[in-house]
């Protein structure tokens, strides 16, 4: 199913490409980098299903340091440019650390996977990432929650709603369809210019409903990038942006490939806990997304694709009675 999913995501950005004469190699680069990380997680997770995450949480928390042009600077306007890609890294990371807490069986490695998320959520405090802090809390107490739901279903269907919920008020919020109290408190959070971007993308939408105006193609059509200075070409909201581009195909494209981690992770045999951590770090991804540039990233997309790849992996090693239970008792097969 996700070969098809991502399949038909990479034929689809070719076809409105060569409609409007767009520019899909972003789209493409994205499309091979989910499926190259899910690829790679589904192999280090069945080989090493709590060293693997363990070191994806440490490389996503050291790339996010170590690469300057990751974290927000001066010359970034507000929370636009590669902010939304520093609280998205830190949050997979984050998301990484607490699934391989739950993998684990000795107490004290639990414990200390768990402060290596908290220390995660700390350092996007310290790099001034008010998004990704709240997003790792988020991710690091639901982890903590997961461990006492014992039906992953109504967790995962509680999840996706709520990253549904995230895109229709951005959806609102770009139609003028919130109360003026709301509009401005919010304006005020995501700044007069991204609003502007999402009015055009959103009218780019409406006037180009079947295939939109071509991947690549939203910075020269739209007047508020072209008029800004500092602009990336980009309406730094990943459903408004597939809307414009690819048309609702484009956009029914990327909530299919949101749904289909969501049902891989229901489907897995791995524990209740890890499937659902793993549920709440994609969908902080997701609401991440919908309101900054976090995508555009090949280190995002990749991180996404290789953290649902580790918590959907079925390892060789055999693990615990109670994981043993769990998985049999909801008759979960991995995918």
């Amino acid at each position: 199913m996700g070969v098809v999913v991502l399949g038909a995501c990479a034929i689809w950005s070719l076809v409105t490409a060569a409609a409007h004469d767009g520019r899909p190699e972003g789209v493409l680069l994205a499309v091979l980098a989910v499926g190259a990380g899910y690829a790679a997680g589904r192999i280090c997770g069945a080989l090493l299903p709590v060293a693997a995450p363990s070191a994806g949480a440490l490389a996503g928390l050291g790339l996010t340091v170590g690469l300057p042009h990751l974290t927000p600077g001066p010359e970034i306007v507000a929370p636009l440019g590669h902010a939304g890609a520093t609280a998205a890294l830190l949050t997979l990371s984050a998301g990484a650390a607490c699934c391989a807490a739950w993998s684990a069986d000795a107490p004290a490695l639990r414990l200390a996977l768990r402060a290596l998320a908290a220390v995660i959520a700390v350092t996007a405090a310290v790099l001034g990432s008010v998004g990704g802090f709240a997003a790792c809390t988020a991710v690091l107490l639901c982890s903590l929650a997961a461990g006492r739901t014992r039906h992953r279903g109504a967790g995962l269907v509680a999840l996706g709603l709520s990253a549904a919920l995230v895109t229709s008020l951005t959806w609102a919020v770009a139609g003028n369809a919130v109360p003026d109290g709301l509009e401005v408190s919010l304006s005020g959070r995501l700044t007069e210019h991204r609003i502007e971007l999402w009015h055009d993308a959103l009218h780019m939408a409406h006037h180009e409903a079947a295939l939109g105006v071509g991947p690549g193609r939203f910075g020269e059509l739209s007047t508020t990038a072209t008029q800004s200075l500092l602009s990336d070409g980009k309406p730094h909201s990943a459903p408004l942006q597939q809307a414009a581009e690819q048309g609702a195909v484009g956009l029914a494209l990327l909530a299919t490939a949101f749904g289909w981690m969501l049902y891989a992770l229901w489907r897995t045999g791995r524990p209740t806990p890890v499937a659902l951590t793993a549920g709440a770090a994609l969908t902080a991804l997701a609401a991440i997304a919908c309101v900054g540039n976090a995508l555009s990233f090949t280190t995002v997309s990749a991180g996404a694709g290789l953290l649902a790849g580790l918590a959907t992996a079925r390892p060789f090693v055999e693990e615990s009675p109670d994981r043993e239970k769990d998985a049999h008792a909801r008759g979960g097969l991995t995918p």
